[in-house]
């Protein structure tokens, strides 16, 4: 099963917790923003689902949203 992380750039303050947490999926951009490491959408496999999850509750400005396939 595959989740899509987003990143709502109006909240993000570049903190850093989403790049801790997803060394595989993200990487900073010049300014320390999280940037996906592969062009398009960020596609979480389920592998990487239970550090995502952390990812988006532990995000300070809660900027990152985890879509499910329903």
């Amino acid at each position: 099963m595959a989740a899509e992380l987003t990143i709502d750039w109006t909240r993000c303050e570049a903190r850093g917790v989403c790049l801790d947490l997803l060394p595989g999926l993200l990487r900073p951009d010049d300014w320390g923003y999280p940037m996906a490491r592969e062009p398009g959408r960020i596609v979480v496999t389920a592998t990487d689902l239970p550090d995502a999850d952390v990812a988006v509750r532990e995000c300070p400005r809660m900027a990152l949203r985890l879509a499910r396939p329903s």
